[in-house]
């Protein structure tokens, strides 16, 4: 029986090991995007440090709808998140015939913000989408996802002390040293891990099992939608000009149903046309559950189309499952909870990487697949976080008026890792590593620079968080530099027979 153990605990190690390995840079990013996007609002005001005014959902909504009007009268659709406590613009997305366009509105003018960036919806689509055109992000999103909660599987079961091992650390041990920090990290924050894995698939689940949904609706996805929320009409356009009747009465009344509870986000399906149709969301930070609720209104006379709270076992499960994952609901506490468990999650993802070439640098000289491995791990690992803190430094850095300059942050931050990927390929990793982490050091210091007469809480927090990161990667970058050359340990007879 002990020996059936052990065979399946290998067989566990082995697995763990080669799809971390395989997919251990992908899950990296995702896992890096995924922690920065907990405080997407917030690196969204940090963004847009001109953009003060604050106003109510309902002049807001207002505001926005008349720039729409005048700007995108022929899209399709508006799609509006609404300002609240942590967001003070109107989260616009639109397609005016040419593809989706995302735009920041100033609440009060309803004009976009004159820093056109994507804010923190960069590491939010990053986290999910990969910076890949649909459906391919989202495919290997769930593939990474679905290897996580494996290899969280997998590690538990592989390893037979791991509880008592999360008490043990040895530093400055080598590869003793990287697999306590590894267990420590996966064990502290492990009920989270699951969590925020499983979760994170269920997500995407119709995307990587869509067979019940082609049995019960084939390709009629109109249907689907209405099924799965009734209170959200959708019927074609008449191609009839009409005018919106006034939004804020319907959003009053909208609230009025939902118990006094606010609304966050609008849908104008169809503007400009006579069968116009806006649905209101209750906002999903009053809950855990993701849009529990929803109320539909005719466009042009702001008639009640339908009303509908969600009350299906099934759903509310899901609903749940999708809020957890989201956390939109957090309180400050909970979302620096959340903040922390994913940056444990993107260190053990990323140690485990390292451990794999330390593993076998201690036993052997490397081969030239680890040597690789060694090299894409300092390019991958150092230059992801730098393309995210270019991201941030090329907002204060690129004009103001530049045409389209949210692309123009985007592209800087992706070629930006890209150049670093290619330093670590081409350094050896004791070079390649201090290298980088004292760049992202210097870059973490500068991002960090207080924003003068714009400065507010927030602003004054995500400096103070990029101090404190520029801190800490210094203090690696120094430690690397010091570090002496690894020398494989010599094998004793026993080992070479």
């Amino acid at each position: 029986m002990s020996a059936v153990r052990d065979g399946a605990r290998q067989a566990m190690a082995w697995l763990h090991g080669w799809t971390g390995l395989l997919l251990g840079w992908l899950l990296f990013v995702m896992c890096l995007g995924g922690t920065l996007s907990v405080f997407k609002p917030e690196i969204g005001r940090w963004m847009r440090p001109e953009t003060t005014a604050i106003a109510g959902r309902a002049a807001a909504l207002t505001a926005a709808s008349s720039w729409l009007e005048r700007n995108a009268p022929n899209s399709f659709g508006w799609y509006l998140t609404l300002p609240n406590e942590r967001m003070n613009t109107v989260e616009a997305t639109y397609d005016p015939g040419t593809g989706f366009v995302y735009r920041a509105l100033d609440p009060v003018t309803g004009a976009p913000a004159p820093r056109e960036t994507l804010g923190g919806e960069f590491f939010y689509r990053l986290h999910f989408e990969l910076q890949l055109p649909f459906p391919w992000g989202r495919l290997l999103a769930s593939l990474g996802a679905m290897v996580l909660l494996l290899g969280l599987i997998t590690g538990i079961i592989a390893h037979r002390r791991i509880f008592k091992d999360f008490f043990t650390f040895r530093p400055a041990k080598g590869q003793r040293s990287w697999l306590d920090g590894h267990n420590a990290l996966g064990v502290l924050a492990l009920p989270f891990h699951v969590m925020i894995s499983f979760t994170g698939l269920l997500t995407l689940a119709t995307l990587n099992m869509p067979w019940a949904i082609n049995a019960n609706y084939g390709k009629d996805m109109a249907a689907m939608y209405q099924a799965l929320q009734p209170g959200q009409i959708d019927r074609a356009a008449v191609g009839r000009p009409a005018r919106l009747a006034p939004l804020a009465p319907m959003l009053r009344e909208a609230e009025r149903r939902f118990g006094g509870q606010p609304v966050g986000r609008v849908t104008i399906a169809h503007p400009g046309d006579a069968a116009a149709v806006v649905t209101m969301f209750r906002d999903d930070a009053r809950q855990i559950a993701y849009a529990a609720g929803a109320i539909s209104f005719d466009g042009t006379t702001g008639r009640v189309l339908a009303d509908f709270t969600e009350n299906r076992p099934a759903l509310q499960t899901y609903g749940v499952a999708y809020g957890l994952h989201l956390a939109r609901f957090a309180p400050l506490a909970t979302r620096w909870l959340y903040f922390l468990c994913g940056a444990m999650l993107t260190l053990a993802v990323a140690s485990g990487m390292v451990l794999w070439v330390v593993k076998r640098r201690e036993r052997a000289p490397l081969s030239l697949g680890n040597r690789i491995v060694e090299r894409l791990n300092a390019g991958v690992l150092a230059g992801v976080p730098i393309g995210c803190v270019t991201f941030l430094l090329a907002n204060r850095m690129v004009p103001l008026g530049a045409a389209d300059r949210a692309g123009a942050e985007v592209s800087v931050a992706l070629w930006s890792a890209a150049a670093a990927l290619v330093v670590g390929a081409v350094l050896p990793a004791k070079r390649s590593w201090p290298l980088l982490m004292a760049f992202l050091a210097l870059e973490c210091a500068a991002g960090a620079l207080p924003c003068g007469a714009f400065a507010d809480n927030v602003q004054r927090g995500v400096s103070a968080a990029l101090l404190a990161a520029a801190a800490g990667t210094g203090w690696l970058a120094w430690r690397q530099w010091r570090r002496p050359a690894a020398t494989p340990r010599r094998r004793n007879r026993t080992q070479l027979a």
